[in-house]
């Protein structure tokens, strides 16, 4: 029989709930009446620059990690095993290289919206909204999706009807962002961290103390083959492999943390670019614990479960494998306040995700779109203007939430593959301008709208042929008789209702844009053929592709329309991995591995000798105008390495 987790709800519970939402509404109200009180843009969007490193760091963790680091990565470890830990490894990788390439490159250019560096970059207005535009698509989707999957296991588990829970999450959201700007998001982000791994914290804790100890945790997980950590097949059809895992993870998040509008928007209100690189990295702590804790949560809650000799999914329990968490939180965790911690905890991820959302949104739609229209209007006219986009973005949300709610199975995947189609687009617009001096506007435009439509039709196309018998074993021996073990549940309660698996292969698929899906399993006789194992593609492989598409377009349609010279490309704009390299080649190498172009003696010398007089004037004090009304000084500890001449041996 299934548990009614609604009549264990007491007041305590809604208490706690509904001081996490009275919270963040109070830290927006707080910063809409300190400082500047929100008057101008640069207060609002980028908080003068002058924000902490720590707040910083934590928003820029939970913008990314939403309600699924509660619900799917545990559900992952409980019905998949311990595989996707490694997932982990790969994110830790692609933090570090977003810190040592991204941030010191975006960091200097003090951008509001990332996409102003494409236009300073490639000289194309054009280019610049073609990637603005793609971007403000994918985050309204990630924004619908993100209220989606929390309330549909709300639903399900606690009976909170999933409308509310999308208004609550849409209304508290754009309330806060309203009032307080990035300062409130920043901070509301801080203490949803505390939440979330506290939920998590709690919930591995008493499974543990449950089974008898973390040594019986593993020995139950190794009995039933949870413990599977190494699968080194090169098949990138294979959904998980140490491959996609590791190297499919890192390329999928190096651009999350380095070069997306999230991250640049909140490392850029740093007062220096120290901070700015010790906030990125810090992820690296935080993306331990976290999703150290999640994993832990899962195979600690299996062990409980393989115990207790009766998996839930087996009996009925629960109708879909998010559902495993709320469950076990409902029958173990039934003290007074920890039902409520949970679904703060649930709420949090949300909250983080769509308000860091929001406020990306409205900085890009303003800077990008808005702001060239509405020079000549005062600042509190800007000011008021960015508010409203913030309603209107929230609006948009609940809309899309409340959408996704109707689309079924089908639509919601294809809804998914859009948004992992848009990150090798956007990629693909920074790779190519900060890697290859040579591409011009035609292929940076060129190459990431071919990715993007290439990894559409694979991502629609995905549905029909995804999928792999998973051959773990459940325990069942102490289930009720008379259940027929072989019936398939349908996965109503995500919305998704044109498929079943059966209960010995409950199939779930982790997104890294927070969310989960399931997989069609095909029958044994259907025909394979090269479209087939197209569509099939792992999941983590969609950014390396996607990103490969978009920058070899991008050089092609660039060589044929005529590569820019080197000359043409302000070095600020590039990433100098090519003169690192080619500082260690013999000088009668150098001249041909100049960033792909032909060596030439007079560019060279005066390249040096600007980057010459600009070293000494950051060394003496003075400030160097960098264009579109920015400055850089010795405060601003700007990457020199970029300035390195090829001269330097």
């Amino acid at each position: 029989m299934a548990v009614h987790p609604e009549n264990n709800f007491t007041v305590v519970d809604w208490a706690i709930f509904s001081g996490l939402l009275i919270f963040s509404a109070c830290i927006g109200v707080y910063y809409a009446l300190a400082g500047g009180k929100q008057k101008t843009t640069k207060e609002f969007l980028m908080a003068n620059h002058n924000l902490k490193i720590v707040p910083v760091a934590t928003s820029i963790l939970v913008s990314f990690l939403s309600a699924i680091l509660i619900l799917g990565a545990p559900a992952e470890m409980y019905f998949k095993g311990t595989q996707y830990y490694l997932y982990m490894f790969g994110q830790m990788t692609a933090v570090v290289l977003a810190t040592v390439l991204f941030v010191p490159l975006f960091y200097p250019l003090k951008l509001t919206s990332m996409y102003q560096y494409i236009e300073l970059r490639f000289k194309s207005r054009a280019a610049r909204l073609t990637a603005t535009v793609i971007n403000i698509f994918s985050t309204l989707i990630y924004t619908g999706v993100a209220s989606f999957a929390p309330a549909t296991a709300l639903h399900a588990v606690t009976g909170f009807p999933e409308w509310a829970s999308f208004l609550l999450i849409g209304f508290v959201c754009t309330f806060y962002t309203f009032m307080g700007g990035i300062k409130a998001v920043v901070w509301v982000d801080a203490f949803q961290a505390i939440i979330m791994f506290g939920t998590l914290l709690t919930i591995v804790i008493k499974a543990t103390v449950e089974v008898g100890g973390f040594s019986r945790v593993w020995e139950l997980n190794e009995e039933w083959g949870r413990i599977n950590f190494w699968n080194f097949d090169v098949d990138p059809t294979v959904r998980h492999t140490f491959w996609a895992l590791t190297f499919g993870g890192m390329i999928n998040w190096v651009g999350t943390f380095g070069a997306s509008q999230q991250s640049i928007q909140r490392f850029s209100a740093l007062p220096s670019l120290r901070e700015a690189k010790i906030a990125v990295l810090l992820n690296c702590v935080g993306l331990f614990l976290m999703v150290s804790t999640a994993c832990l949560a899962g195979i600690a809650v299996f062990a409980f479960y393989a115990m207790k000799g009766c998996d839930p999914s087996s009996n009925g329990e629960i109708k879909n494998p998010n559902q495993i968490i709320p469950l076990f939180v409902i029958e173990m965790l039934h003290y007074p306040g920890v039902p409520g911690l949970f679904i703060a905890g649930l709420f949090s991820g949300a909250l983080s995700s769509v308000s860091s959302n929001l406020s990306s949104l409205v900085a890009t739609s303003w800077e990008d779109i808005i702001k060239p229209h509405v020079k000549n209007k005062s600042e509190i006219t800007h000011a008021w203007i960015t508010r409203m986009l913030v309603i209107l973005f929230g609006i948009v949300g609940v809309g899309v939430s409340f959408a996704v709610r109707k689309l079924g199975g089908t639509v919601l995947q294809v809804s998914l593959s859009f948004m992992g189609a848009a990150s090798g687009a956007l990629n693909g617009f920074v790779v190519l301008g900060a890697f290859f001096p040579c591409c011009n506007w035609i292929g940076a435009m060129a190459g990431p709208l071919v990715s993007y439509a290439v990894m559409m039709w694979i991502g629609i196309g995905k549905y029909t042929v995804i999928g792999v018998k998973e051959e773990l074993q459940f325990p069942t021996q102490n289930c009720s008789s008379d259940l027929n073990l072989t019936t398939p549940v349908t996965l109503v309660n995500l919305g998704i209702h044109n498929y079943s698996v059966p209960h010995t292969y409950p199939s779930v698929i982790l997104t890294n844009f927070s969310t989960v899906m399931t997989t069609h399993i095909p029958n044994e006789g259907e025909e394979e053929s090269a479209l087939r194992g197209l569509y099939s593609l792992s999941y983590l492989w969609y950014s390396t592709l996607g990103l490969i598409i978009a920058v070899s377009v991008g050089l092609v349609v660039s060589a044929i329309t005529g590569p820019m010279k080197v000359e043409e490309v302000d070095t600020r704009y590039l990433i100098p991995v090519c003169d690192i390299l080619c500082c260690y080649l013999p000088k009668s190498c150098r001249e041909y591995f100049y960033c792909g172009a032909k060596y030439d003696e007079e560019t060279t010398v005066s390249r040096h000798d600007r980057d010459l007089n600009s070293r000494s004037k950051l060394v003496s004090g003075e400030k160097i105008d960098i264009g579109d009304g920015n400055q850089l000084s010795a405060r601003s500890d700007i990457h020199l390495m970029s300035m390195k001449p090829l001269s330097d041996s």
